[in-house]
């Protein structure tokens, strides 16, 4: 999990860079992963619950909303 962090966090350098520039302020590149049923890495000031749950109803109903428009 903490390779899959290093990833996303790098996958988002150039976006980071360009809404400094843009709207002159700090910004700061939280990686959530959701993995395999109950394996979630979510960083320790980011945790809660309530988030988690969302979290995890957002990735399954992108999940369902990709094979929806693969499959017809």
């Amino acid at each position: 999990m903490i390779k899959s962090e290093d990833v996303k966090i790098l996958k988002c350098k150039n976006l980071i860079i360009e809404i400094q520039h843009m709207w002159n302020v700090k910004t700061k590149v939280v990686p959530v992963i959701l993995g395999a049923p109950g394996i979630i890495s979510v960083p320790e000031q980011h945790t809660g619950k309530d988030k988690i749950k969302y979290l995890q109803k957002t990735a399954i109903m992108s999940n369902v909303q990709l094979l929806q428009k693969v499959l017809m």
